[in-house]
């Protein structure tokens, strides 16, 4: 197989991963308590835990308790560190903000060593209705981009009365010049270089994804740490390699795979955005509609409109949640 760039140039040497705070600019203001959680301290920020049925997820929590609760979730080889800007942002508008580690990153652990390590939509979409679940929140407006947008989306397929809407960024099928490392994740090969590089790989998909924006060094060695999670490969090469060969998932999310699968169409209100420099298809154009869905581009943007595009996002969120028909 024949990449776009020299192996040498993508994955020369291993990365180190480096401990700091995770979303250390963040003010760990008026954060949640649960009885459910832990909070190991992080230099200025108290991280937490909280347990669903599978995982132990990590999150951060930020804005006051009595607000609408907003989840921000990452996309796959991402983390946390994505929504710095916007999760303050939106808890100064005085939302609840919560931000989840997916399956496979930061602190975010599976309870079982039996359980599948999966990364089918269907897992990704109920972990985010346990989390809730876990925080006692009976519904939410969902925000993500990439894999965490694709998550949102099987959220709204898996309890639509959950979910009061979804903002789904940067999400849609990868053009064919960055579907090397999906493809490259298919083999032996692949997940041993990426057990091997994390960072190196991880590094080369961003600058990828991102091709006009400046790469932020502090925050990449934020972030390095989340790859070291000890499920992380298995995650990530699952998550293509069930999307592309269909290879088996956990029996217990077979419900909601059948829909997804069915072609579900996103049935709560959604705003899409799309970065123009991204290199990645709309989402409009990979999903249906059933409820009222509006479609933003932004010129210039790449792949983390979390970061690249803060202010548009909030904007999307702020509407859904002044917009949504809340039941509590």
């Amino acid at each position: 197989m024949r990449f776009p760039f020299s192996r040498r140039r993508f994955f020369g040497g291993a990365a180190t991963l480096l401990a700091s705070p995770l979303l250390g600019s963040i003010p760990a203001s008026a954060a949640p308590t649960a009885k459910s959680a832990r909070r190991p301290a992080t230099g200025a920020l108290a991280l937490r835990q909280v347990a669903t049925e599978v995982l132990d997820i990590g999150y951060y929590a930020t804005g006051p308790q009595t607000g609408r609760p907003v989840v921000l979730v990452h996309d796959l080889n991402y983390d946390i560190h994505s929504y710095a800007e916007l999760a303050k942002l939106l808890a100064r508008k005085g939302h609840h903000v919560m931000v989840p580690f997916l399956r496979g990153h930061g602190s975010t652990r599976f309870k079982e060593e039996a359980t599948p390590r999966s990364a089918q939509l269907g897992a990704l979409g109920k972990d985010l209705i346990d989390f809730i679940d876990a925080l006692h929140f009976p519904e939410a407006v969902f925000v993500g981009f990439g894999w965490g947008a694709q998550a949102a989306y099987a959220a709204s397929v898996a309890r639509p009365t959950r979910v009061i809407g979804v903002v789904m960024a940067g999400n849609g099928r990868v053009d064919e010049a960055s579907l090397w490392h999906q493809f490259y994740f298919h083999t032996e090969d692949g997940r041993a270089e990426l057990e091997a590089n994390r960072g190196d790989i991880a590094r080369t998909i961003w600058k990828k994804n991102s091709p006009k924006a400046r790469f932020d060094e502090a925050r990449f060695a934020r972030v390095l740490p989340s790859f070291a999670n000890p499920d992380h490969v298995a995650i990530l090469t699952h998550a293509y390699r069930h999307r592309k060969d269909g290879q088996g998932g956990d029996p217990r999310y077979d419900a909601i795979e059948q829909r997804l699968a069915a072609g579900a169409p996103v049935a709560v209100p959604a705003i899409t955005l799309q970065g123009g420099a991204s290199g990645v298809m709309p989402l409009a154009k990979a999903l249906n509609f059933s409820a009222a869905h509006s479609h933003r581009e932004l010129p210039g943007v790449g792949h983390d409109l979390a970061v690249e595009a803060p202010a548009a996002l909030a904007a999307a969120a702020e509407e859904l949640v002044a917009k949504g028909k809340w039941r509590t």
